[in-house]
């Protein structure tokens, strides 16, 4: 499966699809406020485990930085 991921191509053997909470782990994100978008739409954090993510697809994982 290829897809871009915050405008890089990235390419993973052997997968067909994966879940934008796989693809959070797999790319070893931990921030703990995280903005996810596939082609554009605002993925909800509840919804990461149940949002897949296909070859091709456009992928936003844009961590929020706080502080005063």
């Amino acid at each position: 499966m290829k897809i871009t991921l915050n405008n890089r191509i990235e390419e993973f053997k052997d997968v067909d699809e994966m879940t934008v909470q796989q693809l959070i782990d797999k790319m070893n994100f931990t921030f703990k406020f995280l903005v996810t978008k596939v082609n554009g739409k605002l993925v909800k954090k509840e919804e990461r485990e149940s949002v897949a993510v296909h070859d091709g697809d456009d992928v936003a994982i844009i961590h929020l930085i706080s502080g005063g």
